[in-house]
């Protein structure tokens, strides 16, 4: 029987990623369609894909296809024919990486989910459909242009802290669950306003603007392809790019650069730094900016309590896990204060 799932180790398949010479181009999609069959669905493009040495993340669900994945350079044209050839997918658009070193993923994971977007909405009270107005960058310049737009950001706050549209709202949220009542309430008494969403690739915009227009919103646009197309199309027709310091993404890279600005800082001494990386104590593991000064002096640790963790020999570990509770457990992702009040370790 055909392979289905990767079975070899991830620390060996990243190290093998890091060492390889060959061309790859990291590229995102999505595509809300009616699925009948996920699993059957998700088998044969876990078959199909992993021969043409694609790696990513992809999730697969009643409602559609979420995928993030980068193929080898000189299979990309192999790759796009194979997705033109499912009917739902023909031509969809690709979103290619504006910054991009090849390393974006080291194996292929396709998972059935309940919803390719984590949402938390009730989809059968409102049509999903009816979504708001697409905007290319050039209408996105100039409806921004207008001092009455509102721009909000539909993203998390550790991605909006590396960067950020101009004169955004950012809401201070953890996941995109939490954003969409948050939002709501923030723009209750500006139902009649012109309302700008973006997020990275645009997925969760299709979902946020019909939620808002459900919701009797009457002005609701989401920038086309998000972010990402977005920059490319500002380089193709050398538009002013709108968006300030770098675009956060789920995968290796951790952002890509798409203005010069630095807007965020260390978590752990706060100079100018938007460089997210996951502690390297791997009981702790979470998600922070960190420069290079404190890379060093904290052995890529969020915290000394971490550092000093992982010099201890394997079985210590092991047990000394049973009883503390790192950065990673006792705080959300990307918290700044937490860094500096908790030193990263709390007794149970």
């Amino acid at each position: 029987m055909p392979r289905l799932y990767n079975i070899f180790n991830g620390e060996e398949l990243k190290a093998r990623l890091q060492q390889s010479t060959e061309a790859r181009t990291t590229l995102s999609f999505y595509q809300y369609w009616n699925i009948e069959d996920p699993q059957h669905f998700r088998d044969d493009l876990y078959l199909r894909w992993s021969q043409l040495g694609v790696f990513g993340r992809i999730y697969v669900a009643k409602e559609g296809i979420n995928g993030q994945i980068s193929v080898p350079t000189e299979q990309f044209d192999a790759f796009k024919k194979d997705l033109y050839a499912i009917p739902f997918l023909e031509g969809i658009r690709l979103n290619i990486a504006v910054d991009d070193d090849g390393k974006s993923f080291f194996k292929l994971k396709i998972k059935v989910r309940d919803k390719i977007v984590a949402d938390g909405l009730d989809d059968a009270s409102f049509d999903v459909t009816k979504r708001g107005k697409h905007l290319r960058a050039a209408e996105f310049n100039q409806l921004t242009d207008a001092p009455d737009t509102i721009v909000v950001d539909m993203r998390n706050h550790y991605e909006s802290e590396v960067g950020y549209f101009e004169k955004a709202i950012l809401p201070d949220v953890e996941t995109f669950r939490e954003a969409l009542p948050v939002v709501e309430d923030l723009l209750a008494a500006q139902k009649d306003t012109n309302i700008v969403m973006y997020c990275t690739g645009g997925i969760r915009c299709e979902k946020a603007s019909a939620y808002f227009l459900h919701k009797g919103f009457h002005n609701v646009f989401m920038v086309d392809g998000g972010i990402i197309e977005y920059t490319r199309q500002c380089q193709e027709q050398g538009l002013p790019n709108k968006f300030i310091g770098k675009n956060f993404v789920f995968d290796e890279r951790m952002g890509e650069r798409i203005s010069p600005d630095v807007i965020a800082h260390c978590h752990q001494c706060g100079a100018p730094c938007d460089t997210h990386v996951n502690c390297a104590n791997d009981a702790c593991h979470i998600l922070f900016i960190q420069c290079p000064a404190c890379a060093e002096k904290y052995q890529h640790c969020c915290s000394q309590h971490c550092s000093d963790f992982n010099l201890l020999p394997e079985s210590e570990r092991q047990e000394l896990r049973k009883t503390m509770v790192f950065n990673g457990t006792h705080f959300s992702k990307g918290r700044y204060k937490a860094f500096r009040q908790g030193e990263g370790l709390v007794l149970r």
